[in-house]
């Protein structure tokens, strides 16, 4: 693969850190519902955030069945409409992986503004599954949490790729 200029070349990254890094949101988006402000429609899903960054980055190792039981187990948390996360998981994780060598092209903050619509479309799905479900409309404060979700995507993307960073290298003679 063709890199651009000044981009790292970074090392394998490891299984374990992945699905950990996955559980971790997980845990803090259930820390998040039960915590200080309960499930207010502002708060950004953080297990949405890292489901993307790692099938943009990863896409052979997270996909769409990754994706499916990390919604329902969203899903079983909350007690709401089963399978609502599950498929705007599913569906959030399809489009990433659609457009991941796209997006790997921009620097961090043009990702941000193109991962932006894929936010929107989970949050819209887990509202529309949630309306049809007989549920009330969370209000327009819903919204917010995707652009919140997007603000963060830098800080996700520096602090999950830490751990494949290598060490500069002083030697000038090798082309890697």
């Amino acid at each position: 693969m063709i890199m651009r200029q000044g981009q790292q070349l970074l090392l394998p990254a490891n299984p374990f850190f992945i699905w950990g890094t996955l559980l971790a949101a997980l845990g803090l988006n259930m820390l998040q519902n039960i915590g200080f402000w309960g499930r207010a429609a502002w708060v950004p899903d953080l297990l949405a955030l890292v489901l993307v960054f790692w099938s943009v980055h990863q896409p052979l190792r997270i996909g769409i069945g990754a994706a499916f039981v990390f919604g329902l187990a969203m899903d079983v948390h909350q007690g709401g409409l089963l399978g609502a996360h599950a498929l705007a998981y599913t569906v959030m994780s399809f489009l990433s992986i659609m457009i991941h060598r796209r997006l790997l092209w921009f620097s961090v903050p043009l990702q941000a503004a193109q991962v932006l619509p894929l936010f929107l479309v989970c949050q819209c799905i887990v509202l529309a599954t949630q309306m049809l479900g007989g549920g009330a409309f969370p209000g327009v404060s819903m919204f917010l949490a995707p652009v919140i979700e997007s603000l963060l995507w830098p800080v996700v993307s520096v602090v999950l790729l830490v751990p494949q960073r290598r060490a500069p290298d002083p030697d000038a003679n090798r082309p890697l």
